[in-house]
């Protein structure tokens, strides 16, 4: 089914701004799909790709631009330890090897193969676990890890070592990585050796080396969360496709 829109707002834009903006399709597929005369506006094919929208406008997307949109696959994985998230050097199992019709929970309309490009939103290391998001969704991607994302990701961390008010003070600002600082984090106990996490961004083993920093060591590492998408109770090791109600939460401002 075709994709219908009216635009309401005040001031004109260009057709792919506004798309990406929408949550539908990122600027470049937007091109895309203008370059293959696959949009039209109040029934008139948009050939320009620099063409804007105007106030009162509807704009169309076929029925084969539609359909390319809605199976863009987007999967919640529950990574094992060992597992790497994306591009493994020889002998490392990458994550996509994992989303086999066997490990599957649930249904799915597409199970990925050799020929589909998912690519981890925001990575975790061979020796963690937990929510790996991994999508075709250009869209989504720049939401999750783009330079403006401000989602917050939960982390369960349990070390060795002492904890003091001080280390948790230290964990929560005041901390430089590679000459930069950190962003605030909302570090917090959550039991026995076990400290919850929230950062705003994904720095190469971040936790493991802001722990390092103040005398602790990582022994275990478990992402829960990515702003308000859960792990839930999704079994380590298997996947399913995120829902269209997690997809719109993650795209909210």
């Amino acid at each position: 089914m075709a994709w219908t829109r009216r635009y309401e707002e005040a001031e004109p834009q260009r057709v792919n701004r506004w798309l990406a903006q929408s949550g539908v399709c990122s600027r470049r597929e937007a091109e895309d799909l203008i370059a293959r005369g696959l949009v039209y506006i109040d029934g008139q094919r948009v050939d320009d790709a620099g063409r804007k929208i105007s106030a009162g406008q509807t704009l169309v997307l076929n029925d084969s631009a539609a359909g390319e949109l809605e199976s863009r696959l987007t999967v919640v994985l529950h990574k094992p330890m060992g597992v790497v998230s994306a591009q493994p050097e020889p002998g490392q199992v990458p994550a996509v090897r994992l989303l086999t019709r066997q490990a599957l929970l649930g249904d799915s309309p597409v199970i990925p193969d050799r020929e589909t490009s998912l690519a981890p939103l925001g990575r975790l290391d061979m020796d963690s676990r937990g929510l790996l998001i991994l999508s075709e969704d250009g869209v989504l991607a720049k939401a999750i890890i783009g330079p403006e994302s401000d989602l917050e990701k939960e982390y369960l961390v349990r070390v060795s070592g002492q904890i003091n008010g001080k280390k948790l003070g230290q964990l929560r600002h005041g901390l430089q990585l590679d000459g930069r600082q950190l962003k605030p984090a909302k570090v917090t106990s959550a039991g026995d050796q076990l400290l919850r996490f929230i950062l705003k961004e994904g720095r190469n083993r971040q936790i493991r080396r802001m722990c390092e920093l103040v005398g602790l060591t990582v022994t275990d590492l478990l992402r829960i969360r990515i702003g308000a998408l859960q792990l839930g109770d999704l079994p380590e090791g298997r996947w399913r496709p995120i829902t269209a109600e997690e997809r719109a939460a993650l795209l909210k401002p």
